[in-house]
């Protein structure tokens, strides 16, 4: 047993500063297994987004086929609404009982050779044929069990949008200190102000162009939301220039870029039809061939970016963990496997608000994402606490003396 043990060391040690190829290609290995779980979410992701587009049409061989069976079909009027926004939500269902059991089966891993790291990296098969029941299972749920869960995802879902904020400030705090460290000060110097001179004009051209796009006319409310990010945007360079913070520039430049493109990602959520929203008016006017084919590309970029920032948040389980002085040893796990299933797990419930809007009432166009004004208020809503959060992380140390006490300390 002990020599297997150390042979498995050897090997994750080897694989630890080995390529992405290699990692892959050597089998089970939890390397590989974040990306098959990535993988696995993706395909769900897409299962959810033809079932709400494509699912409707079906509704005639449901009603026919499987409506006289007692099923959870009943009561869904002819299998439309089990198939659409709902049946995102039974998607979503079946991928949250998915990642959490395998959050319940890792949570608190902490060595290669703790038999649960098998689990989470091997064990394949089992674990495909769990998710296939698991996405048919929720199909045979009464569709009260299924609003009442579109109730909880919804609260699921902001948990998934505060662990990524935390990811987010937590990597920009660290790459801001990691430049004004002294040991990286002068070497960084050129090439922090360069970069946050980037991020700043970025921001500023940014902000000026969704004043030309949204702000036109009477849309008293998008200058609102333009004008609100432009303050916060003055007030974290504000906040972190203080001298009793002296956090330097970079660290609210990016965070501007962030609330920037927040921001953005608000007001293309508006409602279609809106006055404001010169990318409707124009897909009413023309033939809609070329607009067709942008909001198809714009829905595939966006479900990546989803996929995307679920797999870099759910690795990044060190950002919850505020004293990192604890030296990682070889037989260490790479990521903390339970937080990684359990961002998976919002991520589920976050996939199918932005499916359906965050409204479970609320009707889809096809290759859409996040459109309606729930979303845009919660775009908006994130965007300034975001804000605040990264204003607060900068001045709680002056408040509780952790700051003046890391400056005392011979370096």
């Amino acid at each position: 047993m002990d020599m297997e043990a150390n042979v498995t060391k050897v090997k994750y040690s080897e694989l630890r500063e080995a390529s992405w190829f290699s990692q892959f290609r050597y089998g089970s290995n939890p390397w590989m297994a974040r990306y098959v779980y990535g993988l696995i979410f993706f395909l769900m992701n897409l299962l959810a987004w033809g079932v709400r587009d494509y699912g409707p049409s079906l509704s005639t061989v449901i009603h026919r086929h499987i409506l006289n069976m007692d099923s959870g079909f009943e009561g869904c009027k002819g299998g439309g609404e089990c198939l659409g926004a709902e049946g995102v939500l039974r998607v979503s269902f079946g991928c949250f009982i998915f990642f959490f059991i395998m959050f319940l089966a890792t949570v608190g891993t902490s060595k290669l050779d703790d038999p649960r790291d098998s689990l989470h990296s091997g064990w394949w098969i089992g674990k495909l044929l769990l998710c296939v029941i698991l996405m048919i299972l929720p199909f045979l749920i009464p569709p009260a069990i299924i609003h009442f869960y579109g109730d909880i995802a919804h609260f699921g879902a902001g948990v998934f949008l505060l662990i990524q904020l935390v990811s987010i400030i937590s990597f920009i705090t660290w790459l801001n200190d990691c430049c004004n460290s002294d040991k990286n000060v002068e070497r960084c110097h050129i090439h922090v102000m360069l970069l946050a001179t980037a991020a700043y004009v970025i921001c500023i051209v940014g902000i000026i162009l969704l004043y030309i796009e949204y702000a036109q006319g009477t849309c008293l409310l998008n200058v609102f939301f333009i004008t609100s990010t432009l303050v916060l945007l003055q007030s974290m360079t504000s906040v972190s220039r203080h001298p009793q913070i002296n956090a330097g520039v970079l660290g609210p430049g990016l965070m501007g870029l962030y609330i920037v493109y927040i921001c953005w990602c608000a007001m293309r959520s508006e409602q279609p039809g809106s006055s404001c929203n010169k990318k409707e008016e124009v897909s009413s006017t023309n033939g809609g061939k070329r607009t067709d084919w942008l909001t198809i590309i714009s829905f595939v970029i966006a479900l990546l970016a989803m996929v995307i920032a679920t797999f870099s948040t759910g690795i990044d389980s060190q950002c919850f963990q505020f004293r990192k002085t604890k030296k990682e040893a070889d037989d260490d796990v790479p990521y903390g496997y339970g937080f990684f299933h359990l961002v998976f797990a919002t991520g589920a419930m976050y996939f199918a608000m932005l499916l359906i809007g965050w409204n479970t009432h609320h009707s889809m166009e096809k290759f859409t994402i996040d459109i309606g004004w729930t979303s845009t208020w919660v775009r908006i809503v994130y965007e300034w606490l975001a804000a605040g959060v990264y204003m607060w992380m900068l001045v709680a140390p002056v408040f509780t003396g952790s700051k003046a006490a890391a400056d005392e300390q011979p370096s």
